[in-house]
């Protein structure tokens, strides 16, 4: 169009151009681009590789989402009668992977954890029964404050009455006393022992562990 403009010759313009004359005199009466006088379509040029198994693949995975798609498509590839070839391979895969996000089951959520050494330590405690400890004959239902580094897997716990601040102070203490250091933190569950507004000491003193 735009050595048309400067020759106002139809042959010439469109030898520049590398075109057909008569392409070119359909593109200079339109005053549109070859782009712009393309329709455009919805329909699919080819025709789904897939259409023919996609149903049952997908029953498939409804009945066994673990089923990796590799394996489905090498199973549907040995079939004498289907119509599938390795070049679908991308195609199916692509599909698997859509349906597993539209109409797969429900992907666990987790928060990873990364812990660090001499960072935490974790106290609870725990009720012993399954230990299965007796005094004359009679079980003894016993509790334990127990502590654990989460990185080393290092624990240690202490017999206790109750589920009391006395009991926390004291199993605490005889944890640090084996361990011989003191991490940056301590974590607890949200028990009043652990989480209470203690009162404070005469002098404005608060008590700590």
């Amino acid at each position: 169009m735009s050595e048309y403009k400067k020759t106002d010759n139809v042959s010439d313009s469109a030898m520049k151009a590398d075109v057909d004359r008569h392409t070119a005199r359909k593109y200079l009466e339109a005053g549109k681009s070859p782009a712009e006088l393309q329709a455009q379509h919805t329909w699919r040029t080819r025709s789904d590789p897939l259409d023919q198994i996609w149903d049952e693949v997908a029953a498939m995975l409804r009945d066994a989402p673990e089923l990796e798609a590799k394996t489905l498509f090498e199973h549907f590839l040995e079939r004498p009668d289907g119509e599938l070839e390795e070049s679908h391979l991308r195609t199916f895969y692509r599909r698997v992977r859509h349906w597993r996000a539209t109409q797969g089951p429900e992907q666990e959520v987790f928060f990873a954890q990364e812990q660090q050494p001499g960072q935490l330590l974790q106290l609870d405690w725990t009720y012993a029964r399954e230990l299965k400890v007796t005094i004359q004959g009679e079980e003894l239902d016993h509790l334990f404050c127990h502590c654990v580094l989460p990185y080393s897997n290092w624990q240690w716990a202490s017999r206790c009455i109750s589920e009391s601040f006395l009991s926390l102070v004291t199993g605490l203490q005889a944890a640090l006393g084996q361990l011989g250091r003191c991490p940056l933190h301590l974590g607890t569950d949200n028990t009043s022992a652990a989480t209470h507004e203690l009162e404070q000491m005469p002098g404005g003193a608060s008590p700590s562990l």
